[in-house]
């Protein structure tokens, strides 16, 4: 999927700025990019830079937009967005953070684990601007917002719902890149299939090895996993891959079987409205809140640092139920409910690497 790259002040056309791919900021600034707190702006708004596959994945950086845009609103803060660009480097996310923080914007959120040794660099440069790093803890600071999920417990629900529509004894789980971050959402998953039914079988399989990360890119290659996984006997495909997961899903749907999305409630994408009726749930991370509360902390003059956790017993992490012929299934939903109280009770403690 090919994009534009920008930043873009949200609902002011008039502050809309194209970028090239190595700039990132429109016309490109005199100042030093190791600039201090002395450049700084006052009149600072929100950001946030998005990861691969950019807004409009109908996942995770949509989730992450719909944080910013809720911040907008009731917050009546300015905002700005910056895309990814395909293949960049470090040095492009260290250049792109830089123009947000340079710009004025405070906080900066990167959204994805990619961005946390951009933000350790650029965070020291401008020590007065909270920098927000979503799915990451490897790099801190004083003024470094982990915002972090507890998305093994979400899969661990979607495993059990797997295990319990299933038909054949067999399910799927697609990863966008083999990372541990992903392994957590598979380790989740693959316990909650087998606590669930331990004759159950589940394929596994992932999209891309680090460091190519269009994995979370690419929907035709989630299409194509999803595929060799119904071929094999699943009907039940959960996909943790960012946009390419749109492929798994419209595989699953198109041969008639259930699919499980991811971050967003997949289910009231428009994007996927053509096959919503076979997005059985989705596993929800609430990064919109994360991207809502940081913004809320900074704007009240006590922003937040350190690692800020999401986990199921805050509904930080979620299974959605959006789709009436799951919460018809009353067997399933009874069964996820009972093992959400359990993991919130610490009577199941669910696994974060397979």
């Amino acid at each position: 999927m090919r994009r534009i790259t920008r930043i873009a002040t949200v609902g002011i056309a008039s502050a809309a700025l194209a970028l090239s791919a190595t700039a990132c900021g429109g016309k490109k600034s005199s100042d030093a990019t190791s600039s201090s707190s002395s450049s700084e702006s006052k009149s600072a708004s929100a950001a946030i830079a998005y990861d691969v596959g950019g807004r409009g994945d109908q996942s995770f950086n949509d989730a992450a937009y719909a944080g910013l845009e809720k911040a907008e609103k009731e917050l009546k803060v300015k905002t700005a967005e910056a895309e990814p660009t395909e293949g960049e480097s470090e040095a492009d996310k260290v250049q792109r953070l830089t123009e947000l923080a340079r710009k004025g914007n405070n906080p900066v959120i990167g959204v994805g684990f990619s961005y946390a040794p951009a933000i350790e660099k650029v965070a020291k440069k401008f020590p007065n601007t909270t920098f927000g790093i979503i799915d990451d803890t490897s790099k801190t600071g004083a003024n470094i917002a982990n915002l972090v999920f507890n998305e093994e417990q979400g899969s661990y629900l979607a495993g059990v719902a797997a295990a319990k529509a299933s038909k054949t004894g067999t399910v799927g789980f697609i990863g966008g890149v083999e990372v541990p971050l992903i392994k957590k959402f598979q380790a989740g998953f693959e316990q909650g299939v087998k606590d669930t039914n331990p004759n159950a079988k589940v394929l596994s399989a992932y999209l891309t090895q680090p460091p190519d990360f269009s994995g979370f890119a690419k929907p035709d290659l989630g299409k194509a996993a999803a595929k060799g996984q119904l071929d094999g006997g699943a009907d039940v495909i959960y996909a943790a891959a960012g946009l390419a997961g749109s492929g798994a899903i419209e595989a699953a749907s198109t041969a008639g079987k259930w699919a499980i999305g991811v971050d967003s409630d997949q289910y009231n994408q428009p994007g996927l409205a053509k096959y919503k009726d076979h997005i059985l749930t989705s596993v929800t991370k609430d990064v919109s809140l994360a991207v809502f509360d940081l913004i809320k902390s900074v704007k009240d003059g006590k922003p937040e640092s350190g690692e800020v956790r999401y986990g199921l017993d805050k509904n930080g992490v979620a299974l959605a139920d959006s789709n009436p012929q799951y919460k018809s299934m009353a067997d399933i939903t009874a069964a996820v409910e009972k093992a959400k109280a359990d993991i919130i009770a610490k009577k199941i403690t669910v696994k974060t690497a397979p």
